[in-house]
C-alpha cells in the first residue's frame, strides 16, 4: 500500500481503501499493525486538514483496539498508543468536550481506568524496584508506559481531581523503573 500524496479526491479514495483493507485483515496481528502505523502516519501529517487527521487518527484507534490481546502487555500497549494518538490530536489540533476522542478529561480518564494500582501502591512498590520479583517489576514498567502521555495531557486539564490525580500520577511516574 503506496502512500498517496494530498489531492482532494484521491485522499479520500486512499482513505476508503485503507479502511476496506482494515476491515478485511480480520486478526492478523502484521497486517493490522501496518495498517494502524499507515493511519498514524496521515493522522500526523500537518499538511493534511484537520478534519482528516482526524479521520485517519479515528482508523488508527480502530485497529489499535482490534489488533491487541488481553494480556496485560498488550493492554498497556494499546492504552499508551491509543491515549498519546489521542493527547498528539488534542495538543496539534485543539480539544474537543463533544468527542471523547479529543476530550482531555476522558483520555485522561482512560490512562487512569487502566491504572492496576493507586499512585500510592505504585511509589511504595518502586522503592528498592531492582529487588522486586520480574511480575512487579513488569506492572510498574506497565503503569510508566500508560502513563506517559500525561506528560501532555496535563495543560490540557482543568483545575480539579483529574488533573490533581495527573499530577500525582506524573509524580510517581519518575520513580518507576
Amino acid at each position: 500500500m503506496a502512500r498517496r500524496a494530498s489531492g482532494g479526491g484521491r485522499d479520500r479514495n486512499f482513505f476508503e481503501e485503507v479502511r476496506e483493507r482494515a476491515d478485511r485483515a480480520g486478526v492478523d496481528g502484521q497486517e493490522m499493525e501496518y495498517i494502524r502505523e499507515v493511519a498514524l502516519s496521515h493522522a500526523e501529517n500537518t499538511r493534511l486538514p484537520a478534519e482528516s487527521r482526524k479521520q485517519w487518527a479515528k482508523l488508527s484507534l480502530q485497529v489499535n483496539a482490534r489488533m491487541h490481546g488481553d494480556g496485560p502487555w498488550d493492554q498497556a500497549r494499546m492504552t499508551r498508543q491509543s491515549c498519546g494518538l489521542r493527547t498528539m490530536i488534542i495538543e496539534e489540533l485543539g480539544p474537543d468536550p463533544n468527542d471523547s476522542d479529543w476530550n482531555p478529561a476522558a483520555v485522561a480518564s482512560d490512562i487512569m481506568s487502566a491504572m492496576a494500582l493507586t499512585p500510592l501502591q505504585a511509589r511504595e512498590l518502586s522503592v528498592r524496584w531492582q529487588d522486586r520479583p520480574i511480575a512487579q517489576i513488569g506492572l510498574l514498567r506497565r503503569i510508566k508506559n500508560v502513563t506517559a502521555p500525561l506528560e501532555r495531557l496535563q495543560h490540557h486539564l482543568p483545575p480539579g481531581p483529574l488533573h490533581d490525580l495527573a499530577l500525582e500520577w506524573l509524580n510517581v511516574r519518575n520513580h518507576l523503573p
